[in-house]
């Protein structure tokens, strides 16, 4: 790529942030606007838009399936139910409200894809949020922060998480010892920011009508087996890889996404065109532009060419290096869709390790698990980076775009400052916590 095309990408790429930023256009024909520009020029190719879409295939394939799960569960009447003892739960309290949201998110997010999660748990929220008079845009912004840090809490919670353990061959029990707890850590912290962030929310008090008594199910078998299909892909979800035919988690959501069609087709609750024409195709269509987007954006090499600037900054100073990882990945993941960016960032990590003589030049290869204690602080903050700083803006994680999309949906546009304005403070302050982690490691191994 020439200086010219690499001024031309970060000119593109700035632009369609700035035009999201300042709610300029909508974010959807500024992303596509910036991927024709890069094709116009010749910056992207058609080998680079395969490149680019074989690593969003992954991401856009939990999207749909969480989409199509959570739009045929939503025909069984459970999630009515489900809001009805969520709603008698706050007993009329915005504070209860906002602590039972965090409670009832973070341990989902545990096993389920964050933005599975975020699709599922939405209408419960929203009808919550109405009952008690309260906005729920708010409400909703959190779920999505609470469910990328949670995402934490296993090794199969979160996409860039999972990248960064598979990669290095850190195994569930391992990752449980040495990385879940600061996965805790990020979602407690969020609770005490919430009377700052939604005063009116944290003081709402409402009394609420007497409970009548829970409608039963109209179509109890149909409940039935729309749960069996959400409990076949949990369980496929935590044990899919582990089985003899390796079923990963994208192929998880499509499998289970086939049998909610095939539920729906076989008891004609409703057509399948309906359920098809319900899913949010406008947020799937914005994620797969902007992992071209990012496609380009690697493409200047800039991040990979760091990993020698790391040395020169650094040497052999692991510490520094970890701290330096969470707080500039932080940064771009906020910025950019944080799986391409994690993918990046590891293949710069892994070079520095090697640049320092830490590991062997075969570390690069794919498969070698055999890296020393001392490194592996330096991937855990590489996790957190990736991972936390997504709840900092509305593009920077795929569940933060489902929650804007679920917003639009129910007349409530959400702009980029709107949504930084709960996802900034929470950013910086998980990022705070994660950075002391990193050097309570370090002083562990020591």
């Amino acid at each position: 790529m020439t200086d010219l095309q690499i001024y031309l990408t970060l000119a593109i790429f700035s632009a369609v942030i700035l035009a999201i930023a300042f709610d300029v256009i909508d974010m959807a024909v500024a992303a596509l606007l910036g991927v024709g520009l890069l094709l116009a020029f010749g910056i992207l190719r058609d080998n680079d838009l395969i490149a680019a879409l074989r690593t969003a295939g992954g991401p856009i394939s939990l999207l749909f399936g969480g989409m199509v799960v959570a739009r045929v569960l939503a025909s069984t009447g459970l999630f009515e139910r489900v809001g009805a003892i969520y709603l008698r739960a706050t007993m009329g309290s915005g504070k209860r409200f906002l602590i039972l949201l965090v409670l009832l998110v973070a341990p989902v997010c545990a096993f389920l894809p964050n933005a599975t999660t975020v699709i599922l748990l939405a209408p419960v929220i929203i009808r919550v949020a109405r009952a008690l008079k309260v906005d729920f845009v708010g409400p909703m912004v959190v779920a999505a922060i609470v469910s990328n840090a949670a995402g934490m809490l296993t090794l199969v919670g979160d996409p860039a998480t999972f990248l960064v353990g598979s990669s290095i061959g850190m195994s569930f029990v391992q990752y449980l010892q040495t990385v879940s707890l600061a996965g805790l850590l990020a979602v407690l912290v969020v609770i005490p920011l919430l009377p700052w962030l939604m005063p009116h929310i944290w003081r709402a008090r409402v009394v609420l009508a007497d409970t009548e008594p829970v409608v039963p199910l109209e179509r109890p078998g149909f409940a039935l087996l729309a749960l069996g299909v959400l409990a076949m892909m949990v369980v496929l979800f935590l044990f899919g890889e582990q089985l003899p035919v390796r079923i990963v988690p994208p192929s998880v959501a499509i499998i289970a996404a086939s049998l909610a069609l095939l539920v729906v087709y076989a008891v004609h609750i409703e057509p399948v065109e309906v359920v098809l024409r319900d899913i949010d195709w406008k947020t799937l269509l914005f994620l797969g532009a902007i992992f071209c987007l990012v496609q380009a954006f690697t493409q200047t090499g800039l991040l990979q060419g760091l990993s020698l600037k790391l040395y020169d900054w650094f040497g052999v100073e692991f510490a520094l290096v970890a701290l330096a990882l969470l707080a500039g990945i932080g940064l771009l993941s906020s910025l950019l869709a944080n799986i391409p960016v994690v993918a990046a960032a590891l293949v710069m990590t892994k070079g520095y390790l090697v640049a320092v003589e830490a590991v062997p030049e075969i570390a690069l290869a794919a498969g070698f698990t055999d890296w020393p204690a001392a490194t592996l602080p330096v991937f855990i903050a590489l996790m957190f980076g990736a991972t936390l700083g997504g709840n900092a803006t509305l593009i920077g994680a795929s569940a933060n775009i489902v929650t804007v999309g679920i917003c639009a949906g129910q007349g409530e546009k959400v702009t980029f400052a709107r949504f930084s304005r709960y996802g900034v403070p929470i950013t910086l302050l998980q990022l705070a916590v994660a950075a002391l982690y990193v050097v309570a490691l370090f002083w562990l191994a020591h």
